[in-house]
């Protein structure tokens, strides 16, 4: 019994010590890369998802062809410029989301979404793995009636499957205001391989995506 339970408490540590929130702290001393002029993106349509850590979910769009880029950043609730460290409290109602820029020409709203649930635990709530709360929670912001129904009929389709054995999480609300985040916190995959949190956690999730859906990836981004 003293050897279970030994085992027990070993598992959960290590599962925080690869939680998003608990290298709240320690990203903070990742130096942030080198400041380049931002790349003029008003020419994308733009779509924007909640979905557990942003670390992860940015690095899973910025794979997918058609998707120019992918900003890490705070949505969802109702606090002026929140910081990393309020969100992560769980007091300003915000999320962990990211800001994706795509080409409409060569991927649609309906694929994004795709990739949205296939990245995910669709029916997890308030959380993403060992990133949980509702500052993790799963959200999609739809800006106009059109992607709301894309997205309830695409939420309706997957609780009919029958693949599922609890009804999908995902929130779906208007979108009101993007915060992005901390520079830092962009291109963090990319720019911490070796974080522990990133390969435990982040790179993993990112295969197991890019598993189900070779055929949508670019090929310099597949991990």
């Amino acid at each position: 019994m003293k050897i279970i339970l030994m085992f027990f408490i070993s598992a959960c540590l290590v599962t925080s010590l690869n939680s998003c929130a608990q290298n709240n702290a320690k990203s903070k001393t990742v130096p942030a890369p080198k400041t380049m002029e931002k790349e003029d993106l008003s020419k994308y349509s733009q779509a924007t998802f909640s979905a557990g850590c942003f670390w992860c979910e940015e690095a899973v769009f910025e794979s997918v062809i058609g998707v120019q880029e992918a900003v890490s950043g705070y949505a969802g609730g109702t606090e002026a410029n929140p910081t990393y460290e309020e969100v992560g409290s769980g007091s300003t109602g915000h999320a962990e989301t990211v800001n994706v820029y795509y080409d409409p020409a060569k991927i649609s709203y309906e694929t994004l979404l795709k990739v949205y649930f296939a990245s995910e635990d669709p029916t997890q709530v308030n959380g993403q793995g060992p990133d949980q709360g509702a500052q993790y929670r799963s959200i999609i912001f739809y800006r106009n009636p059109s992607e709301k129904k894309q997205v309830d009929d695409y939420i309706a389709k997957m609780n009919a499957s029958g693949k599922y054995n609890k009804p999908i999480a995902a929130q779906v609300m208007p979108f009101v205001k993007f915060w992005e985040a901390e520079g830092y916190h962009q291109d963090y995959v990319a720019h911490n391989p070796t974080q522990s949190y990133v390969v435990h956690e982040s790179i993993p999730r990112i295969k197991r995506f890019q598993a189900q859906v070779p055929e949508l990836i670019k090929p310099d981004h597949k991990f």
